[in-house]
């Protein structure tokens, strides 16, 4: 049966003849979604008109009006039916009358109805009072009666929408801001409001009234199918239960599910949670536009007056290669080619988190329609970038989510698409699988200090679940998961093989602490038997805590904690016979060797420069991939090297990715002969070699030349470094972006016969390993080596430092170290 039939069979019989019509266009089945409810409304808009053209007769300067979600024609079964009697206030009483011969008819039937009575003046006063009312008549329809009052009537609400949309959107959005925080985020919830939790169909109206304030606009793509799919959720919702209810019960999405067709509740949620994602990243693009129309609305006239009535220019500050701040956002630079720039979706969404800043929804776009996949494996700036944006803490969750609304995340990582809104039905747990995925990064990026390998925990924390979209154990699932996935990012055999055991045994910690006796050796024995390393253990013990806190409250605790942690300790004592490698103990190369007889012989510093590139991928297209520059620096030993070097790489802005600095000793033979040269003073005779990997922050490199004659500088006093670096600092505005966990000095116990190891786990910035090594310079003690590595945006070295007669330092004066370099860090 069509709604035609459906009107005609109603037509001229009454409510009882709308009721029967009613009933079984509900019932027959033949018709759901968008048809049932456009022929539900066009049903009761015949009705109505009978009931206003049998009472009205006489009466002039009146008509009906539909308004809300009525007036769009979205009659759910057991909707409200919102009316406005509009008239011109000629004839109260005759209106009246005509209210009471419509209204009545309509509760006789048991429909809940929200009606009024007001002449165009009143309705528009009522708007400017009430914004809810505003709202509803932005949608209002005629249905019978004087069409032009109706009309008038459209017209002066879209005037005054528009005209007071800067003082109405504010609050409308704080309105937004308020009804979320009282019904939560419906893409996570187990029993969801459909209609007042963020991102369901108040936020979708919302959308449709800024749009009508012609301000800004929402983004089209995905935003009407998301609607209707939540409306046909809510329509089998009444359909079911027999009740006018938006809220989404555990007992009832079975049913539910089962009358829209689909597999099973899970499949249900999934589907709500996909629609109100498309809402609320909809809803977050334009209020972040509104504010920003709003704002510069705000400052315009005064930046005309300064420019002369000129047109101002937006400013756009550099923060990454083909990345750049605009107005609040990260946008792409005008010369970026997405096209031929695989890295730039991960290198500017890492950027944009660590900047604490949005992603532009038209980069988002630009790139998602344009950029090339990346190879496999992916180039280690492609990976390094990844757990940047992983290491950024609560700001990688709206970037994450810009990404993943365009489909960049699903092409970046395949094997998301099954974690994708799916639902997870235990009370303990807070969010759907993939949202729980990227909180337990953003809960282990405030763990960083705690492990050696910062990039592996925050890998390990996206990874960790990715087998709940597989039957089975998802861990066992998980791990040949996350064998696949590292493989591709470009981490080598034995990072895969941690990751691996990391995802496989991510329960493992906290289960046996909490179900096994610890004072069983065998207890301890098994759980260092999975684990296989000190080093594993460590980013096992983060990871697990970083996923309990990730779940829930109820999910970690002081006690479990204190559990956790007397595990870890009994473990760790097991493994403690594995002798850690000397990092001494690497043998030079011809090159280094050469470099340290030159820099020997000249007394100054030799610089060589060496441009490094990612092997082959397995299908090749093209160059290879940059990998950055070898930098190889021989100097002979003398105060202040490592505070030298690092500071010049960091005043022509370059990157230190990794880093190593040793004493060098000459080969055989060659010593007697150069040891009879002069030596400059503060010279005692030995080479220092540094082999560091550099990339330029942004543009290309500084030539050799240029960074030898600034090192001759540093070296003998003529160039201040601090002073330069706080000069370009000043420049730059500071932005409010990640709030980085503090930096962590200790002193690492037993690590070294030969010397005290420091290590300084501490957030990547530009002069860090300056401050470092003036900080230890001051401190009095010589750095015999250093490994220096930098994970994401995570720096993570190693100092062996000694005493001026090279013996290992006292404990106290170690620790007296350690305390002094953190607090310079920290200031």
């Amino acid at each position: 049966m069509t709604s035609t039939d459906v009107r005609t069979e109603a037509e001229g019989s009454g409510p009882s003849g709308y009721a029967a019509a009613r009933l079984r266009l509900l019932t027959e089945g033949a018709q759901s979604g968008p048809p049932r409810r456009a022929a539900l409304s066009d049903l009761t808009d015949g009705w109505l008109a009978e009931l206003f053209a049998a009472g009205a007769e006489g009466v002039r300067g009146v008509s009906l009006v539909a308004v809300g979600g009525y007036g769009r024609g979205e009659l759910s079964p057991r909707s409200d039916l919102d009316l406005l009697l509009l008239h011109d206030g000629s004839d109260s009483k005759a209106v009246a009358g005509l209210a009471d011969r419509i209204w009545y008819p309509v509760w006789d039937l048991g429909l809940a109805l929200d009606h009024s009575v007001r002449t165009p003046a009143e309705a528009r006063k009522t708007a400017g009072e009430d914004l809810k009312v505003q709202l509803g008549l932005l949608d209002a329809r005629h249905l019978a009666g004087d069409l032009g009052l109706t009309a008038g009537l459209r017209t002066a609400v879209l005037a005054d929408w528009r005209n007071q949309a800067p003082k109405r959107l504010p609050e409308l959005q704080q309105l937004c801001a308020e009804r979320a925080e009282r019904q939560g985020e419906l893409q996570y919830l187990l029993e969801p409001d459909l209609k007042e939790a963020r991102g369901g169909l108040r936020d979708a109206t919302a959308l449709r009234a800024v749009a009508a304030s012609w301000l800004a606009d929402a983004p089209r793509e995905g935003l009407a199918d998301a609607r209707r799919r939540l409306l046909d959720v809510r329509d089998a919702l009444h359909l079911t239960t027999g009740r006018a209810t938006d809220r989404l019960a555990l007992q009832e999405q079975d049913q539910v599910a089962t009358e829209l067709g689909l597999l099973d509740a899970d499949t249900l949620l999934r589907q709500v949670y996909e629609a109100a994602r498309v809402i609320s990243y909809a809803s977050d693009v334009t209020w972040r536009e509104v504010g920003r129309v709003l704002r510069s609305r705000a400052v315009r006239p005064r930046l005309r007056a300064m420019l002369g009535g000129g047109k101002p220019v937006a400013e756009r500050s550099p923060l990454a290669e083909g990345v750049v701040e605009q107005d609040g956002e990260v946008v792409l630079a005008r010369a970026a080619r997405p096209e031929r720039d695989p890295v730039l979706p991960l290198r500017a969404a890492a950027a944009a988190a660590q900047a604490g800043l949005p992603l532009s929804l038209h980069a988002v776009r630009r790139m998602a329609g344009s950029v090339r996949p990346l190879p496999t494996p992916w180039p280690a700036e492609a990976r390094e970038q990844l757990v940047t944006l992983l290491g950024s803490g609560r700001p990688t969750v709206e970037v994450w989510e810009a990404l993943e609304a365009e489909g960049l995340i699903t092409r970046l990582l395949p094997d998301w698409e099954r974690v994708r809104c799916r639902p997870q039905r235990n009370a303990v747990h807070l969010w759907t699988v993939d949202r729980h995925l990227i909180e337990t990064a953003v809960r282990a990026s405030e763990l960083t200090r705690r492990v050696g390998r910062p990039d592996l925990l925050l890998v390990a924390a996206l990874l960790h679940d990715i087998g709940k979209g597989w039957p089975g154990d998802h861990s066992l699932a998980g791990e040949i998961i996350a064998r696949d996935v590292a493989g591709r990012i470009g981490f080598d055999r034995d990072d895969v093989a941690v990751l691996a055991t990391l995802v496989r045994h991510h329960l493992l910690l906290v289960e046996t602490a909490t179900r096994r006796d610890l004072e069983d050796p065998a207890t301890v024995s098994s759980v260092a038997e999975a684990v296989g390393s000190q080093s594993t253990l460590e980013l096992l013990h983060a990871l697990t805590e970083a996923d309990a806190l990730a779940t829930g409250p109820a999910a970690w605790s002081t006690w479990r904690s204190a559990l956790v942690t007397d595990l870890v300790k009994r473990v760790s004592a097991v493994l403690a016979g594995d002798e850690p490698a000397d990092p001494e103990a690497a043998a030079p190369t011809a090159e280094q060797e050469r470099l340290a007889v030159e820099a020997y012989r000249t007394g100054g510093p030799v610089l060589a420069l060496r441009a490094q590139t990612e092997p082959p991928a397995e299908e090749p297209s093209g160059e290879p991939e940059p990998l950055g520059v070898e930098l190889l620096i021989a100097v002979p030993d003398q105060p202040g090297v490592l505070p030298a070097v690092s500071g010049v790489l960091a005043m022509h802005r370059l990157t230190v990715r990794t880093a190593e600095l040793r004493a060098q000793d000459l080969p055989d033979g060659m010593d007697g002969e150069l040891r009879a040269q002069d030596l400059p003073d503060g010279m005692d005779g030995s080479v220092l070699l540094l082999d560091w990997r550099v990339a330029a922050e942004y543009g290309s490199l500084p030539q050799a030349a240029r960074l030898r004659a600034d090192l001759v500088r540093a070296l003998d006093g003529s160039l201040d470094i601090s002073a330069r670096l706080a000069e370009r600092d000043a420049a730059y505005p500071r932005r409010r972006g990640v709030v980085p966990p503090p930096p962590r000095v200790t002193v690492a116990p037993a690590a070294s016969r030969h010397a005290t190891v420091i290590e300084v786990r501490a957030q990547d910035a530009p002069g860090l390993l300056f401050r470092i090594g003036r900080a230890l310079e001051k401190a009095g003690v010589r750095v015999r080596s250093a490994h220096v590595s930098t994970l994401g945006a995570n720096a993570v070295d190693a100092f062996y430092v000694t005493t001026g007669t090279g013996t290992p330092l006292p404990g106290e004066d170690a620790v007296s170290v350690a305390r002094a370099l953190e607090e310079t860090l920290r200031g």
